[in-house]
């Protein structure tokens, strides 16, 4: 699968979380502070890998800063985006079952190693609802705005 991957600055798990998607066989497209010819900031690093989710370049998108909550902001923005702030495997399942998020937020701040490897295994093992109900909502949200 090829991910994007955005980070405001490489610390905390920025690099691990390149490292980690690699050793699981993804092709990674780096921004921001991963990308030495990009602006780091958080709002243009994550909206970058957003907009490569919504255009097709990549089928998902991991986005983080500090908080990772400007992250989510700005990836949330892209129209086409749905990002997801996870601090846990419980709300990384949750994003993706309820609301077939396509980009993983996270906080460089908040996020372990450990705690980055059962985040991106229960994201990655989560899969959209079926459920009408369920999938209602994530249209509806496409359509909002």
């Amino acid at each position: 699968m090829r991910i994007s991957v955005a980070a405001d600055e490489d610390t905390g798990v920025a690099s691990a979380v390149v490292e980690e998607l690699r050793h699981r066989g993804h092709e990674v497209v780096a921004h921001g502070a991963l990308a030495i010819e990009e602006r780091a900031d958080w709002a243009w690093a994550s909206a970058a890998a957003a907009r490569d989710v919504a255009e097709g370049r990549a089928e998902q998108a991991v986005v983080c800063c500090w908080t990772g909550t400007g992250a989510s902001i700005a990836a949330n923005k892209v129209p086409g985006a749905r990002a997801a702030l996870c601090v846990d495997a419980y709300s990384a399942d949750g994003a993706r079952k309820w609301n077939d998020a396509n980009v993983l937020a996270l906080s460089l701040r908040l996020t372990s190693r450990a705690l980055l490897g059962e985040i991106l295994d229960a994201w990655f093992a989560g899969a959209p609802s079926a459920d009408p109900g369920d999938r209602a909502n994530v249209e509806y949200v496409d359509r909002i705005g």
